[in-house]
């Protein structure tokens, strides 16, 4: 009587709990259908866009997307291109890459949260590996369907009767324009296109070269020329070790308060800002002067959004997007997101978390604050960065702060977080690039779990032939 008892009971737990999920699946399901089907624009087919069309096309809603690439491949800035300047269609080459990139982060921080990149003996991959890379994710997903290449938006607008957006793309390979219609737009245009060149007294008078790092390609150009790069960050100073190959001598110009401690080859010397430019000669803030051939300008790039229109209520003030809510969201127009503007960051994962975190939005499991409580967030986060000796241009740089930021944007949205392990190798692997700039690329990181089920990880750097391990 007792097992019989017993068998009833658990049938009855087992037939709740099937009632249970078939209950829940049905609500799911209700929901979904319940939502209007939304149509989303893509803008560009780089990795932030990929991972745009990613999430978008797997979810249960069944939305309609379109993705607009200007150029004839996926890959963005990742594209290699010899020519610099205008292209074919007369517009300006996008990408800033350079023949011999590598990149300067290693490859266990480099991929998307649910698509890493194949694991090799190499953590430092070549630019035309993690192309690679972006088309096998690409191909993985069957994105390229979505993707309208050769395709040039001209002109983003609000429709204010219906909230609508109205975006007007020329089709370059027929020459046509077409205007069309969405409920959403995601801005993943990149920020390494626009270059930023500082004004230097005497720029007009200079008789040598002066060049962008954004149309740089080779290090021959430097043949047995003084070239002063200006600029050491990152793209500073690889590139002042690569045209040190080339180039009789390399002077690199900055305005950090010490000596970058990292040894460099004996023809590259560190100097103060350049302050004046005379005929054949750079003038330094000590004072002292050098004869050159060449200001390699490796000052970085603006923020720039030029098919946005006034009304999509974005403005660049000292190359700071705003008003954005998280540095995402438009706070004018909340089915307005610029995404990927953070850097410092392990940018293909944290595409993949803004582009999440904009699904739960748009599809209605979330609801954006009111727009007073948007504008006090952004405006508290610029005065405690002000107040810890930033300036504005710096708003949207992470570093150290940017494992607070996937948390923040995970928490918000009750999705999935970035596994801190990343923000620990991307910590190390920047102060291995200060400490040994000529060799931390030869370092291979490993990720290790500390048990089969934990969520905790380890890192290991193998530096040369030196281990060392960061928990």
């Amino acid at each position: 009587m007792l097992f019989r008892y017993t068998i009833n009971n658990i049938f009855c737990v087992y037939l709740y709990i099937y009632i249970y999920i078939l209950c829940s699946l049905a609500l799911y399901f209700t929901a979904a259908r319940l939502v209007p089907k939304m149509k989303f624009a893509v803008i560009g087919a780089g990795a932030a866009g990929l991972a745009a069309l990613r999430h978008f096309t797997s979810s249960t809603y069944k939305d309609e997307i379109v993705c607009y690439e200007k150029t004839e491949e996926i890959g963005g800035t990742w594209v290699y291109r010899e020519e610099t300047g205008l292209d074919r269609y007369n517009l300006p080459i996008h990408t800033s890459m350079y023949k011999s990139l590598r990149t300067n982060l290693p490859k266990e921080v480099m991929g998307f949260p649910d698509f890493p990149i194949p694991d090799r003996p190499e953590s430092y991959l070549t630019r035309n590996e993690i192309l690679n890379f972006l088309n096998s994710y690409c191909d993985h997903f069957k994105l390229r369907q979505y993707i309208r290449f050769l395709h040039h938006v001209e002109y983003v607008e609000p429709i204010s009767e219906n909230h609508k957006w109205s975006v007007k793309v020329r089709d370059l390979k027929e020459n046509v324009v077409k205007t069309e219609t969405f409920d959403a737009i995601m801005v993943c245009n990149g920020h390494y296109f626009e270059p930023f060149t500082p004004n230097l007294k005497g720029q007009n008078v200079f008789q040598g070269d002066q060049l962008h790092s954004h149309d740089y390609r080779v290090p021959t150009i430097f043949k047995d020329k003084t070239v002063v790069v200006l600029g050491a960050g990152p793209s500073g100073m690889d590139l002042a070790l690569e045209i040190s190959t080339n180039a009789k001598r390399v002077i690199l110009s900055h305005h950090l308060k010490e000596t970058i401690l990292t040894k460099f080859p004996d023809n590259v010397i560190q100097k103060t800002d350049v302050v004046e430019l005379t005929e054949h000669d750079a003038v330094f803030r000590d004072g002292s002067k050098e004869t050159i051939d060449v200001i390699f300008y490796c000052t970085g790039y603006k923020y720039s959004f030029p098919f946005l229109s006034e009304k999509c209520g974005i403005r660049v003030d000292s190359n700071m997007v705003t008003p954005l809510w998280k540095h995402l969201v438009s706070i004018e127009n909340p089915t307005l997101a610029i995404v990927g503007l953070p850097f410092y960051v392990c940018a293909f994962s944290m595409f993949d978390l803004q582009i999440r975190f904009l699904s739960r939005f748009w599809h209605g499991e979330k609801t954006f604050p009111e727009k007073a409580m948007m504008l006090q967030e952004e405006s508290e986060e610029l005065e405690r960065r002000i107040k810890n000796g930033l300036s504005k241009r710096h708003f949207h740089m992470m570093g150290m702060e940017q494992g607070q930021y996937y948390d923040d944007l995970a928490n918000t949205a009750g999705i999935t977080r970035l596994p801190p392990v990343l923000v620990k190798l991307h910590n190390e692997s920047s102060k291995r690039f200060l400490d040994d700039l000529v060799h931390y690329r030869e370092d291979r990181k490993l990720i290790e779990s500390n048990s089969s089920k934990s969520k905790h990880h380890s890192v290991t750097i193998e530096q040369r032939n030196l281990a060392n391990t960061c928990n």
